[in-house]
């Protein structure tokens, strides 16, 4: 059912165009100004009525993400793989998800260390996510796109681990536009990568919830009496 795939395309465009309007909005009413470089995105969210609407954003994009991770991790195991490695796929997925929401509402503005907490959960333990799925792209079914999803998946992943680090260097070394052109380049690849899942999501047959299977079972066998 290849719907499915609109899944994680509706996340990264959602995440992506939400975004930018919030940085849209702190320009046009003032909050941030563009003469004294590039912002954070944290600090495009951090002021009235821009800060609602960010927290929306992270909420809805961690909502969206989490089911991206359960749908993933069960395609995964329906094709036979087990292993720890799909285990720690979707608890890194939760915490990244969870850290996103915890990101969006404890704004900078107001308690600066749950907010720096969500954003090493969002970004940190969601590399070690994007990793994780790396090595399912080449272990796991299904594998018709793999010649290029992998090496896009891989270049990705390379590429926000170089700007995670970067951004965190050149903050502390006291230059926050050059910290911020990385955060920005960073969060955009972010929901890159989660846009990636559409490629895997497009083979899904179906995707269904079974609560009490052995009273179901036995309903079917009743039924066929």
């Amino acid at each position: 059912m290849w719907l499915w795939a609109l899944l994680p395309i509706c996340l990264a465009v959602f995440g992506t165009v939400g975004i930018w309007t919030v940085f849209g909005i702190a320009v046009t009413n003032g909050s941030v100004n563009l003469t004294e470089g590039v912002p954070y995105i944290s600090t495009c969210g951090s002021y009235n009525p821009q800060s609602c609407l960010f927290s929306q954003i992270c909420n809805t994009s961690s909502v969206l993400g989490l089911w991206i991770v359960v749908i993933r991790f069960q395609q995964v195991r329906d094709f036979g793989n087990h292993g720890w490695v799909n285990t720690a796929s979707i608890v890194f997925g939760f915490i990244s998800c969870v850290g996103l929401s915890i990101l969006g509402n404890f704004q900078v503005s107001s308690i600066l260390e749950i907010h720096v907490f969500g954003a090493l959960l969002a970004f940190f333990v969601g590399l070690a996510y994007f990793w994780v799925q790396l090595i399912l792209t080449y272990r796991a079914e299904p594998s018709q796109d793999r010649c290029w999803v992998g090496p896009v998946r891989a270049t990705c992943c390379t590429i926000c681990t170089i700007l995670a680090f970067a951004m965190i260097g050149l903050h502390r070394m006291r230059y926050p536009s050059p910290a911020a052109v990385c955060e920005w380049t960073l969060v955009m690849l972010f929901f890159c990568l989660f846009g990636l899942f559409a490629v895997e999501f497009k083979h899904i047959d179906c995707h269904r919830l079974t609560v009490q299977k052995r009273a179901l079972e036995t309903d079917c066998f009743s039924a066929s009496m």
